[in-house]
């Protein structure tokens, strides 16, 4: 649990430098697939997160 909130918060200070098409779960989601083959697992946690980020701001 501690390894996904030290990744979202990670990503959140970058989310004002990116346009808002390229937000916080955008930016999870890539890592997650560049990863993927690396550490599936850490790849599963990214998906989750950004998962969250987005039920939680819309």
């Amino acid at each position: 649990m501690y390894t996904l909130l030290s990744q979202i918060a990670r990503f959140l200070p970058s989310a004002t430098r990116v346009a808002p098409i390229h937000g916080v779960a955008h930016s999870l989601m890539e890592r997650a697939e560049a990863g993927a083959g690396r550490n599936p697992h850490q790849a599963q946690e990214l998906r989750d997160a950004a998962r969250a980020y987005l039920s939680v701001v819309r």
